[in-house]
């Protein structure tokens, strides 16, 4: 694996950001860690998604490539594989929620992506992908259940470790579930022995948690949360490899994730988005668990509408 990640890392290199690791003294003397934050808030297209979008697009055929691409996806993905697919000039076709946020609509049309409405639900943005497929014949690029787009997700947490190598721990906010993935075979292939992964969740889409407890794929009961990007649900590439590979799954409650969104924005005078929060708010909640340890958190992206912030 940790082959298969270096071979990815060369191929997307020349198109992705190699985006900071920042620290703050203030956080870390508040939680008793040591603390490093991965900022993906800083990759092209605001979201660490850029990389797997890069790397699924590069490994398309040129006939693949001449008939376009197609994804669903509530924001991140969606304005990554936009920009992606104007890099090398591939038509892009995205489907959207009709009720994602606005600055992530307005980036995918600024990145010349097209748009195609869905209701916010997993049956609807799969009919309307389907529809689109049939219609063009573009290639399906999942957001976060294919191995091309895992290995992507990964490179984030291999930039954090060859810097760092010495963390205890990673933490990540989970949705998709392939950053997680990506995050568990980078945190083998890269950590140090005994290295351990633990994923942030809010309580109103646990989807994950419960896959974790059942053994099954479990689906979101809602999407009330203000975690947008972490609506969506666990795929059957990714799921074994969460299985096999995390700690634990910490479930966050939304006040908690809004704290911990403006903790980064007031300390650290960075602009991260509430999925990014999730991660933090897990380690305020759960401090006496990380008290003293070395930890990574992937700071997911910073894609925001700033006419609808949380907080005044």
């Amino acid at each position: 694996m940790k082959e298969k990640i270096n071979t990815c890392y060369e191929k997307i290199k020349p198109y992705v950001h190699l985006t900071p690791i920042m620290e703050s003294g203030h956080i870390e003397n508040f939680l008793g860690s040591d603390l490093y934050f991965k900022c993906e808030n800083f990759q092209r297209a605001g979201a660490f998604k850029m990389r797997g979008a890069t790397h699924a697009i590069l490994n398309l055929s040129a006939d693949q490539k001449a008939k376009g691409v197609v994804t669903h996806s509530s924001g991140n993905f969606a304005q990554a594989l936009a920009l992606a697919a104007r890099t090398f000039d591939v038509k892009c076709y995205i489907v959207m929620p009709f009720n994602a946020p606005i600055v992530k609509k307005d980036a995918v049309l600024m990145y010349g992506g097209e748009i195609v409405e869905c209701a916010p639900t997993m049956e609807s943005r799969e009919r309307v992908c389907n529809q689109v497929i049939d219609e063009t014949g573009a290639t399906f690029i999942h957001p976060s259940n294919e191995m091309d787009v895992i290995l992507g997700s990964s490179t984030a947490t291999k930039e954090l470790l060859e810097a760092k190598p010495d963390l205890d721990a990673l933490i990540v906010p989970v949705g998709g579930g392939g950053l997680l993935a990506g995050t568990i075979l980078a945190a083998k292939a890269f950590g140090k022995e005994g290295i351990e992964v633990y994923a942030g969740e809010p309580y109103e889409v646990d989807d994950a948690f419960r896959s974790l407890e059942s053994g099954k794929i479990e689906c979101n009961l809602s999407v009330e949360t203000i975690a947008d990007g972490l609506r969506t649900q666990l795929g059957d590439v990714n799921f074994p490899i969460i299985q096999e590979g995390v700690k634990a799954i910490i479930r966050v409650r939304e006040n908690e994730i809004i704290s911990a969104m403006r903790l980064i924005w007031q300390r650290m005078k960075i602009i991260v988005e509430p999925s990014s929060a999730v991660a933090l708010a897990v380690l305020i909640k759960e401090r006496q668990l990380f008290e003293g340890k070395k930890v990574g958190i992937i700071l997911s992206g910073g894609n925001v509408d700033l006419d609808n912030l949380p907080f005044e």
